[in-house]
C-alpha cells in the first residue's frame, strides 16, 4: 500500500503514520507546517517521505499524489472557533482543499479515499421520551432552564426532560457550527467524488479523540486537551454545566487503527461507493469523568464544576459504532482509565 496522509504532522495524522508504518506501507506525508500550527518541526520515521505545502494548491497536490494507490484525508482547520469571523479560514482549509484534493485524485487515476470526519455532522446526539420510550429530536435548550440547571433538552411537544440514547449512521444530519458545516461538505464532496469518478471514498465520523499530541493551549482543541491543558499549568479543570455531559471518548491510536481498516476496506467497496462510519469509544463517560480521571492520574487539583454553559453546545452526543464494528472489523482496544492515564502524563504538542 502507498498511502498519502493529508495533515500527516498534525495530531491524528502522525499517529495514523505511525500505524501504517508499523504495517510495512510505504507513506508520504503532505502538510503545510504551518509554524502556529506546528511550533517545532516534527520528527518523522526517515521512512516517510514529506511534501511540504498548501492542501489547497493545485500543483503541490499533484506532486504530493504521484504513484500514491490511497488518500487518508486528515488535513482540515478542526474545533468550534473563536468567532464567525473563522468562517473563511474553515471553507479554505476544509472545503476548498478538499475540492483542489478530489479533483487531482481524478486527474492522478487515485481512486480510493478515507476522509476525517466528525460527530459534530450530528448536531444534538440521539434522545427518548421517557415517558414513551419513542425517539425525539430536540430543539435548542431554553436558556430559562440552563439559568435553573436543568441542562438536558426537553421534548419540544410535551416539555419532558428527555434521556439520551446512542447516535447511529442514519441520524438526521443538523450541523449547527461553521466547523461542523465544513466537515459535512467534506463528505458531500467526497460522495460526489466518488459518484463521478468511480472511485470509492470511506468517511470516518471521529467522536472525541484524546492521546498523545494533542495540541494544547488552543481554542481549537478538545475539551480533553483543554483539561490536559490547565492540569499543566498547575491549575483545575474548569467544567461546564455539571459535568454530566455524556461522549464517547476515543484513543487516538485506535483512531488511528480504524483509518487503516478503512483503507484496506475502500480497496474492495464497488466502484462510486461512500460509506460512513461512527468511530467511537464503547463505554459511555461524561466530561466530568475525564475532568477527574486526568486530575486523579496527574496528580493536579481536583475539577471545578462552574455550572456555566454556552448557548449552543450539545448536551450529549454518544456513538454507536456497531456498523464500523460489523463492517471493518474494527474495534477499540484501548479502555477509558488505561487511556485516561496515560494522556495525563503525555507530551502534548508543544511541550515535546
Amino acid at each position: 500500500m502507498r498511502l498519502l496522509v493529508t495533515g500527516g504532522a498534525g495530531f491524528i495524522g502522525m499517529h495514523v503514520v505511525d500505524a501504517a508504518l508499523a504495517k510495512g506501507w510505504q507513506v508520504r506525508v503532505l502538510d503545510s507546517l504551518a509554524p502556529g500550527i506546528h511550533p517545532r518541526p516534527p520528527r518523522f520515521d526517515p521512512r516517510v517521505e514529506l511534501v511540504t505545502g498548501d492542501a489547497a494548491d493545485p500543483d503541490t497536490v499533484d506532486h504530493a499524489l504521484d504513484g500514491v494507490d490511497t488518500v487518508c484525508h486528515q488535513s482540515a482547520k478542526v474545533g468550534l472557533g473563536v468567532s464567525f469571523a473563522d468562517a473563511p479560514d474553515y471553507i479554505r482549509n476544509n472545503d476548498f482543499a478538499t475540492a483542489v484534493l478530489l479533483a487531482g485524485m481524478e486527474r492522478r487515476g487515485v481512486a480510493r479515499l478515507v476522509l476525517a470526519s466528525s460527530m459534530v455532522v450530528y448536531g444534538e446526539g440521539a434522545y427518548t421520551d421517557p415517558e414513551t420510550g419513542q425517539p425525539v429530536r430536540p430543539g435548542p435548550r431554553a436558556e430559562s432552564d440552563l439559568q435553573a440547571g436543568i441542562y438536558d433538552p426537553r421534548n419540544p411537544q410535551t416539555g419532558t426532560v428527555l434521556a439520551p440514547a446512542m447516535v447511529t449512521e442514519d441520524a438526521r444530519l443538523d450541523p449547527r457550527n461553521v466547523y461542523a458545516a465544513s466537515k459535512l461538505s467534506q463528505e458531500h464532496l467526497a460522495s460526489a467524488w466518488a459518484r463521478s469518478t468511480g472511485g470509492s471514498a470511506v468517511a470516518l465520523r471521529y467522536h472525541n479523540v484524546y492521546g498523545p499530541r494533542m495540541p494544547r493551549d488552543t481554542p481549537y482543541a478538545g475539551v480533553a486537551s483543554l483539561f490536559r491543558s490547565a492540569l499543566a499549568r498547575g491549575e483545575a479543570p474548569r467544567v461546564f454545566e455539571d459535568g454530566a455531559q455524556r461522549r464517547s471518548f476515543i484513543h487516538v491510536r485506535d483512531v488511528a487503527a480504524a483509518n487503516l481498516a478503512a483503507a484496506g476496506f475502500v480497496d474492495g467497496m464497488p466502484r462510486g461507493g461512500f460509506r460512513a462510519y461512527n468511530v467511537g469509544a464503547d463505554e459511555v463517560h461524561t466530561i466530568g469523568d475525564v475532568a477527574a480521571a486526568l486530575s486523579r492520574f496527574g496528580n493536579g487539583p481536583a475539577p471545578v464544576v462552574t455550572g456555566e454553559y454556552r448557548l449552543g453546545d450539545v448536551r450529549h452526543i454518544t456513538a454507536s459504532s456497531a456498523l464500523i464494528k460489523d463492517e471493518l472489523g474494527w474495534a477499540p482496544s484501548i479502555g477509558f482509565d488505561e487511556g485516561m492515564r496515560e494522556f495525563a502524563t503525555a507530551p502534548l504538542r508543544g511541550q515535546d
